[in-house]
């Protein structure tokens, strides 16, 4: 099988591919042969860490069919069509993925959603959930027109949020950020009309500390995806502010119940219409190290994705 591989650290030139065997899954796994593959940023920054065991295939989200069952798994058919969570592995012709992590793609769904969906949409409902939003409050969203911001644009309308401030490095991704539903477009050195009661912060750096400053007493900031800057403890006490971390992988791993319940709400909310995932681009499986350079460069509007 076709494969994309990093054998030392560095940016996307240190993507190759090449080729291995097919795996067999083990206990309480599912091998799925790969229709989309959806590129997310830590996937990107691993490649430039120290913390992969070398080589390494990235990890991401993954379409296909199912290829392969391991012992123990239950629910799943040969030839069904599934979604799900590959740590390591997705940017391959075929991905092993652990059976919790996966789920059936509905009827309806077409690659690009279901990718999205996978993770984008975890984050984005996990955070504003993390973030206790309610119905009448507002929500200004770092990384507006990424994958996940783009969703949770949308999500915070249609949990009923008042105003949607969407924060992006360049303005020339306004009309695709009202389009989606944000009543208010600002770069990050800009400041929102009005104070605000939650942030969803996945810029980090000055871009965090600016939204922190906008956040109205009681307010909530969830950080997540990015490096984000030191936060001192008396000043969030002295304006009444909260900060939250949110990290997909201690709540699939963690609160697993939590991760499937989003995951139908996800399919439902998409169903409804209330979600329509944007996809910037699908690019060949040979053309990952161009993906990451458009994910660097913060780019995108909407998912990456990528197809073997």
């Amino acid at each position: 099988m076709r494969r994309v591989v990093f054998r030392r650290y560095g940016g996307p030139e240190v993507l190759e591919t090449d080729h291995a065997e097919r795996p067999e899954p083990d206990e309480g796994q599912v091998l799925v042969e790969v229709d989309a593959i959806g590129v997310s940023l830590p996937i990107v920054r691993l490649s430039r860490g120290n913390s992969a065991e070398l080589p390494h295939v990235p990890g991401g989200e993954v379409v296909g069919r199912v290829a392969a069952i391991g012992p123990n798994v239950t629910g799943f058919r040969l030839g069904q069509r599934v979604a799900g969570l590959a740590f390591s592995g997705a940017y391959a012709e075929f991905a092993m993925v652990a059976a919790p992590f996966l789920a059936l793609v509905p009827d309806g769904v077409d690659d690009g959603a279901a990718v999205s969906l996978v993770r984008g949409g975890q984050v984005a409902l996990g955070t504003l959930r993390a973030a206790a939003m309610q119905p009448g409050e507002s929500v200004l969203i770092t990384a507006a027109a990424g994958a996940v911001g783009h969703l949770a644009i949308q999500l915070a309308n249609a949990f009923g949020a008042s105003r949607v401030v969407a924060a992006v490095s360049d303005e020339s991704k306004a009309d695709f950020l009202r389009g989606i539903g944000a009543h208010e477009v600002i770069r990050y050195d800009q400041t929102a009309s009005r104070p605000v009661d939650v942030v969803l912060d996945g810029a980090g750096g000055e871009a965090q500390n600016a939204a922190l400053n906008q956040l109205a007493p009681f307010g909530r900031l969830v950080s997540f995806n990015a490096a984000g800057e030191k936060v001192d403890v008396n000043e969030l006490r002295f304006h009444g502010r909260t900060v939250i971390g949110f990290a997909m992988a201690h709540l699939a791993s963690r609160r697993p119940e939590v991760y499937v319940r989003h995951r139908g709400e996800l399919w439902d909310l998409y169903a409804r219409g209330a979600l329509k995932p944007a996809v910037h681009a699908m690019l060949p499986l040979e053309e990952a190290a161009q993906a990451h350079r458009i994910m660097e460069a913060r780019a995108s509007l909407g998912k990456i994705v990528l197809t073997p």
